[in-house]
């Protein structure tokens, strides 16, 4: 949806800085503890469960129907849960932080073969937050979603994190009652150390950069890289592309924007993210819509035309750069592609094109 892509700009362009914990908050929820339990609202779909049974497994996912990476990564939990459903794997798709929840089971029935695992609201009544936000989410320190917790046979914590990046190595040896739990334990414990090391290095660029005081900002990040794996060290160029733009720095800007992109050229959410900002960002002074409108056709390619975001970046570049007819082809092909939320905003802004002027970025 066009809202949610929209507003999660920084954080795509930040990476990092979005997964970032609070400094002086204690997890009180960790691998090796055993799980809370469940405090669930209404059951959506399937049998509701009371409590954890010895001998199964279970992977509690915490999810939104307004948050675009949940709706990503449903159809491959689903497919984990198929895989692992006869084998003694439960799954329930614990609904939280939901702004309205009336939304969740047309959600969910839309989702059809996608999304066939439990599926329960979060129980609000005593806890306006949500209790299993609370026990399990907060408790743990996860201000983020999608966020899967896995239970062992013997109803322990055996892991944290997000569900697209659960190993099913983890998951057979959970069901075979293999899993090292506290060696995972262990891991953990070391892991939000250092989240908490980067935290921390976070804050001094963020400092760095308000001061303006860009040679600081690069070499603060180059600090933070030296605490990543080097798989995750790619995320910190969304930063450094922050920092180029900030010092007007267009050529290397550019050169770290192509850069991404080539590198994710199937990634229709960086390269509509990357498209966007070198169209709209204010603070660029010298905008290369050549190389945005390059990103945008990128995107278009990855979602074969059909989402509606790309196609409205798309439609924006083309009027910025004086082809106005062609900008309306393609802003009538986003407002077909859209649904629900969002489609009367890509309708007004067909209208400013066929009027002749470019409505005001959100």
């Amino acid at each position: 949806m066009k809202m949610l892509w929209r507003k999660s700009v920084v954080t795509v362009l930040a990476l990092v800085f979005g997964a970032a914990v609070d400094v002086g908050a204690e997890s009180t929820l960790k691998v090796g503890d055993p799980a809370p339990k469940l405090q669930t609202g209404k059951w959506i779909q399937g049998e509701p469960v009371t409590g954890f049974e010895k001998g199964k497994a279970y992977v509690v996912e915490f999810w939104a129907t307004w948050c675009g990476p949940c709706r990503e990564s449903i159809p491959h939990l689903n497919e984990t849960y198929t895989k692992y459903k006869d084998k003694g794997l439960v799954v329930i798709g614990q609904d939280c932080w939901e702004q309205d929840d009336a939304l969740v089971a047309p959600f969910v029935k839309k989702m059809g073969d996608k999304m066939t695992y439990r599926v329960a609201l979060d129980d609000k009544k005593s806890e306006e937050k949500g209790a299993m936000a609370t026990t399990w989410m907060a408790a743990a320190q996860q201000n983020g979603i999608p966020t899967a917790f896995v239970v062992n046979t013997h109803g322990k914590i055996a892991w944290i994190g997000h569900p697209m990046t659960l190993e099913e190595k983890v998951l057979d040896e959970v069901l075979a009652d293999k899993y090292d739990t506290e060696k995972a334990a262990k891991t953990y414990a070391e892991e939000k150390k250092k989240e908490w090391q980067l935290n921390e290095a976070q804050e001094e660029v963020q400092k760095a950069m308000k001061a303006k005081d860009w040679d600081v900002a690069t070499t603060k990040v180059d600090d933070m890289e030296k605490l990543l794996p080097e798989n995750q060290r790619e995320g910190l160029n969304g930063v450094r592309l922050e920092i180029l733009f900030a010092k007007n720095d267009y050529p290397a800007a550019y050169e770290m924007a192509q850069k991404m992109s080539d590198s994710h050229k199937d990634n229709p959410f960086l390269q509509n993210q990357l498209a966007w900002k070198i169209a709209t960002d204010p603070k660029i002074r010298k905008r290369n819509l050549d190389l945005a409108g390059t990103f945008a056709d990128r995107g278009i390619e990855a979602t074969q035309g059909k989402n509606a975001d790309v196609l409205d970046t798309k439609a924006r570049i083309l009027f910025l750069q004086g082809k106005a007819d062609e900008a309306i082809k393609v802003q009538e092909q986003a407002v077909a592609a859209s649904t629900g939320e969002g489609k009367e905003t890509l309708e007004k802004t067909l209208q400013s094109y066929k009027s002749g002027k470019v409505p005001a970025a959100e």
